[in-house]
């Protein structure tokens, strides 16, 4: 714990003390705790107050909902990897996701391990990736930290994935596919091939690493040849550490699994509750109803009935079920195949919401008045027969009037009572005025034989946003629920943006002439209104992404700062348990805290413990989201790697040194323009304007400028798209010299197909 000098002779600590107590202190720090320790009374909170909101403005001090902390400081508990040991022979870690552009060099953790480890405690090792609690080194250093590992996630796997290339005499070359691969090559000796051929994807087992030459590696794995885009997603899972295969316990435990009863649940299975999801769904874990309200206290209300399935029924805490789940945290989503939290005999057959059938649910009841607020709540351990199973499409067309033989019969009961709901809803949903983003969401529709067929763009449906609305009232609801029991929990939270974000976002709005909103605090609000300044412009997607790239990235935890996107103060994930632990681990609270059953959370389960599953779940959610990314920039790559030489009409969606990115109407690709291809000129980079502008001519590409690009080089393996420039920049009235007005730039009748030339001036471009 830091030292609590005495408050200075105004009865308020000092800016320096302020500060120092915040790097020094362990766990969470906000206004009462400074207020506590500073022993700071009466009026002078409210200037403390100020101080602190001065210090934040500054950038002195970075925010997390009411906590603080020093920009660049770890969090108490972070998860890391164990990369080296230093001469000493001391484990030395660094945190997993750190964004040096905004906080600055790495820092590291030196670990502390025990000469005798207690039986049972964590042993770590160079590769694993671990949760471990931290302290600075020394006060106020940001960079160095003492730690100690309390949970160790993923041990270290000397397995490297491959692209095997055969030799003449034998054996072969593994060329890794993860770009930060240390190796360049690894050596497969004559009979550690396993049978691959040349050009398959493999994984290998690293045998050893000679002082001089190559590493050895030995196959144990064909993944098939990478020509195969069905392969591609197995790089991923592979190179991300994605458990794909259920253990043989775990997959026993959940055949043994015995249908739930109606003992102990309310029987609900006459309540016409319906599905509405994907039409290529294979799990229905969400059901819903909405009925007039009849009460004439709340005219023009209803009622909405949102059921979920009761996997907690099935996955009790501790056992191999929940352990791997847990390690899992949540299924990941491929184009051509899904990697499920849990097993197919729980997600697809137990605790899917079949129609006609009976299903365990927990089930919540919400009063809504007639402009969308919520009036009350209830949770119900229930017994569910679903009515329907409907796709998005078959709801959206039966409202629009084109109704089919599942949905005639019952649009009128069922339908249209929740679409009269919907509309209260949204009222209120318009008046809270959420983060209103419109991004499109492309979709890789794949052919039979695995290959890309094309890049779709789902329309946006009514019935998409109504499910949106009803699961985030459910959300809701759970986190209502149990902080009125005081139980502790897992949020779902989304901090406000930094400052060094909120500055970015300014500077890039500035390039092309718009102006940050400056009037009142950050809210989501004050994006939108950024966002309809520029809606059905030329720039309305481009600044779509800008303004989501500004904003902090949502995690879980057992804190809560609210939900910043959705402009919510609180929010818990209760919707999803089959594919996400979160959610589960919010039904087992509900269940002990409303007294509906004997599974619900251990009664021994501790903050300390939530602290925990809420990283390692976040950080499996990240690992997922990479990816699923890195999987669609890779069929993006097969797609286009035979359409070398063609055009696309795209947009500058990133300004470098090394040069520009650019992304592709067509597919949304994302793809790279090095700097020294741009043009005929010295180009430099200008980090205020986010631009690239030529020394001698002027010639300026800008952050979301139209440009038409060709297709140079396509690296299915790595996911990466090179381009030429075809496009000219735009042209300012001086020369950067100011040697007076430049005359109009002659172009051949060519010009778009033609390559740019390169200057062949003897000066280097810088790096």
């Amino acid at each position: 714990m830091a030292k609590r000098p005495p408050p200075s002779a105004t009865g308020l600590p000092s800016r320096e003390q302020i500060l120092t107590f915040i790097a020094e202190t362990p766990g969470p720090v906000g206004k009462r705790e400074i207020a506590q320790a500073f022993k700071v009374k009466g009026s002078d909170r409210i200037r403390l107050k100020q101080i602190l909101k001065d210090l934040d403005i500054e950038g002195a001090v970075e925010r997390r909902g009411k906590h603080m902390h020093r920009p660049g400081q770890l969090p108490p508990v972070v998860l890391a990897d164990i990369k080296r040991r230093d001469r000493d022979g001391e484990l030395i870690a660094e945190p997993t996701e750190w964004d040096a552009d905004e906080h600055g060099p790495i820092p590291t953790i030196i670990i502390s391990v025990p000469h005798k480890p207690r039986p049972g405690s964590p042993v770590p090792g160079v590769g694993d990736r671990a949760l471990i609690r931290v302290n600075p080194l020394k006060a106020g250093d940001l960079h160095r930290y003492a730690g100690r590992v309390t949970k160790i996630l993923e041990k270290h796997r000397a397995q490297v994935l491959g692209i095997f290339r055969s030799l003449p005499e034998g054996g072969g070359r593994l060329i890794p596919v993860e770009k930060k691969s240390r190796e360049r090559e690894i050596q497969i000796q004559p009979g550690d091939e396993g049978g691959a051929q040349d050009g398959d994807l493999v994984a290998t087992s690293v045998v050893r690493h000679p002082r001089v030459g190559l590493p050895h590696a030995k196959v144990h794995e064909r993944l098939g040849s990478v020509k195969s885009e069905k392969a591609v997603s197995l790089i991923a899972i592979h190179t991300h550490n994605i458990p794909n295969a259920f253990p043989a316990d775990v997959q026993a435990e959940a055949e043994r699994a015995e249908p739930a009863t109606l003992a102990g649940r309310e029987d609900w299975r006459d309540l016409p509750l319906v599905t509405i999801d994907p039409p290529d769904a294979k799990d229905h874990d969400d059901a819903v109803h909405a009925v007039r309200d009849e009460d004439e206290g709340n005219p023009d209300g209803f009622i909405v009935t949102v059921a979920i399935a009761d996997v907690a029924a099935y996955i009790r805490p501790a056992t191999a079920l929940d352990r791997e789940a847990q390690e899992r945290g949540n299924s990941v989503y491929f184009p051509d195949r899904v990697v499920p939290m849990l097993p197919e005999r729980i997600s697809n057959d137990l605790c899917s919401l079949r129609p006609h059938q009976p299903r365990p649910a927990l089930a919540v009841r919400m009063v809504i008045e007639a402009d969308g607020r919520k009036r009350r709540h209830t949770f119900h351990r229930i017994m569910m027969r679903s009515a329907a199973k409907l796709s998005y499409q078959q709801a959206q067309a039966a409202i629009d009037g084109r109704p089919d033989e599942t949905t005639g019969p019952i649009l009128d009961s069922i339908l249209r009572p929740l679409w009269a709901a919907f509309d209260a809803v949204r009222k209120a949903r318009d008046q809270r005025e959420p983060l209103f983003l419109d991004l499109p969401e492309r979709k890789i529709i794949l052919k039979p034989d695995g290959t890309v067929d094309r890049v779709h763009v789902p329309e946006r449906l009514e019935a998409h946003k109504l499910i949106e609305e009803f699961m985030i009232l459910a959300n809701v609801s759970a986190a209502e629920t149990l902080e009125q029991a005081k139980s502790d929990l897992i949020y779902r939270v989304h901090d406000e943006p930094s400052l060094e974000k909120m500055r970015s976002l300014s500077e890039v709005l500035a390039s092309i002439a718009l102006k940050m909103p400056t009037q009142g605090p950050v809210r989501p609000e004050l994006f939108n209104r950024i966002l309809r300044s520029v809606e059905g412009s030329e720039h309305q997607l481009f600044i779509n992404e800008v303004v989501l790239r500004s904003q902090s990235q949502a995690e879980y935890s057992a804190d809560n700062y609210g939900h910043f996107g959705l402009n919510l103060k609180r929010y818990a994930h209760f919707t999803s348990p089959i594919r996400r632990y979160a959610d589960l681990v919010v039904h087992r609270a509900l269940i002990r805290a409303l007294k509906l059953g004997k599974d619900g959370l251990p009664p021994d389960t501790t903050r300390a413990e939530l602290i925990e599953i809420s990283a390692r779940i976040s950080a499996a959610e990240r690992r997922a989201m990479a990816a699923e990314r890195e999987t669609n920039d890779r069929l993006i790559a097969h797609f286009l790697s035979d359409r070398i030489g063609a055009t696309f009409e795209g947009q500058i969606s990133g300004v470098t040194k090394s040069g520009l990115f650019i992304k592709l109407d067509e597919t949304g690709a994302d793809g790279f323009v090095p700097a020294s291809t741009i043009g005929a000129d010295y180009y430099r980079y200008d980090d205020k304007t986010h631009s690239m502008r030529g020394e001698r001519t002027g010639e300026t590409y800008r952050l979301g400028d139209r440009v038409q690009v060709k297709l140079v080089e396509a690296a299915p393996v790595a996911g990466a798209l090179r381009f030429e420039l075809l496009s000219e920049g735009q042209f300012s009235r001086k020369t950067p010299s100011g040697k007076g007005a430049r005359g109009p730039k002659t172009v051949s009748p060519d010009r778009r197909i033609t390559p740019r030339v390169k200057n062949k001036g003897t000066r280097k471009r810088s790096a």
